[in-house]
């Protein structure tokens, strides 16, 4: 959706392609809300630096109400492992620009009261990150993209692409046949499907999450909460309060559950609601309303594809954005848009580093 606003106000004639029956469909509405600039890997921090710029300012300079709160992010740490690991990040965060900085314990509980102190070491608290709602977002992006006269075809699956000389000359779905100068492979969790049609292996795996919601409360905490701590049954979980006082959660399971299936399981709760008590008591006799279950379309170091394969000099890769394209989404669809006008030269760094040909090593921590 931000591609499409973007590209379109840069004056191209803008073509959407969505087999499902309406935006706001796809792995965006089962994300959580969270849209945040800290990170490990440069790239993701320039590029949600500006998704945050743009969520944030939509209600003022566009009129859209989308919940945005800058209630910041909170990585807490509970072990002299991770204390030492997020301080060693810090370096790399301000360098880029990040309004970050470790706090102590009594910081920690003043943000998040209730939070259990015993063994608490402190945390890394960036306070300009923050959380909007995604159906909110979605739907601000879409008016907005047709608006500026973006076209979209929904409820057709693609099917084809016909490439001649190194370039993609059409697209062709269920129920017609395209040709465009610039064709974007943003397709999510069938980006790799899609890659296939033209024979490219792209490394793109969805894995299967699952969040939920409570009733809404009054007001007691302000950041995302985030313990990246693994135990036996699952990795980092994560959660806040929403504008509108609910509390949103999500767990990271392992091992990881490869696939496409988004039915909500029996296991889910159970496992989540012991992990966030434990480290926040007085959620216990909050009551959720619904569970819901998405996907990450994954690569293997965590980190995005984007850019142009070799062997098609106009098809953009804008994939694998491992669980994250709600808060990449924004600002990548802005620097892509001057890309596909002003050619890859506007942001060279960020092309090399999530190049289709790097060597996909090691895994980003704060993934």
């Amino acid at each position: 959706m931000p591609l499409a606003l973007y590209c379109a106000e840069r004056g191209l004639s803008v073509v959407v392609i969505e087999k499902n029956a309406s935006w706001g469909r796809g792995q965006n509405r089962a994300a959580i809300g969270g849209i945040r600039a800290t990170h490990s890997d440069p790239a993701k921090i320039r590029i949600c630096q500006e998704s945050i710029r743009i969520v944030s300012g939509l209600e003022a300079e566009r009129g859209i109400d989308v919940e945005w709160r800058a209630g910041g992010y909170l990585f807490v740490a509970y072990d002299e492992r991770r204390e030492s690991a997020f301080r060693d990040l810090l370096a790399i965060q301000k360098e880029a620009g990040l309004g970050i900085d470790w706090i102590g314990p009594e910081r920690v509980a003043e943000l998040c009261p209730g939070i259990r102190k015993d063994g608490l070491r402190g945390g890394t608290f960036s306070p300009g990150d923050g959380y909007a709602s995604p159906l909110m977002t979605s739907t601000a992006f879409h008016r907005l993209a047709r608006a500026a006269g973006a076209e979209f075809r929904f409820g057709e699956t693609v099917v084809a692409m016909k490439a001649e000389g190194g370039r993609v000359v059409s697209v062709r779905t269920d129920a017609g046949e395209y040709a465009a100068g610039a064709v974007v492979n943003a397709a999510g969790s069938d980006a790799a499907e899609l890659g296939g049609l033209l024979d490219l292996d792209l490394p793109v795996h969805p894995d299967c999450h699952e969040a939920g919601v409570t009733e809404p409360c009054e007001r007691f905490m302000e950041p995302m909460l985030v313990d990246i701590r693994p135990d036996e049954e699952s990795g980092n979980y994560y959660f806040y309060q929403t504008t509108t006082g609910q509390v949103v959660f999500c767990i990271t399971p392992k091992p990881q559950i490869w696939g496409k299936d988004t039915d909500a399981t029996s296991s889910f709760l159970p496992l989540v609601s012991r992990r966030m008590t434990e480290l926040y008591p007085r959620l216990k006799n909050l009551k959720v309303r619904r569970t819901w279950r998405g996907m990450y379309p994954m690569t293997p170091d965590g980190l995005p594809i984007v850019g142009y394969p070799r062997e098609y000099s106009n098809l953009l890769l804008a994939v694998g954005m491992c669980g994250q394209g709600f808060m990449l989404g924004p600002g990548l669809g802005k620097i892509l848009a001057s890309a596909i006008v002003d050619g890859p030269g506007v942001a060279p760094q960020l092309f090399e580093e999530l190049s289709l040909y790097r060597k996909f090593e090691g895994m980003e921590l704060l993934k």
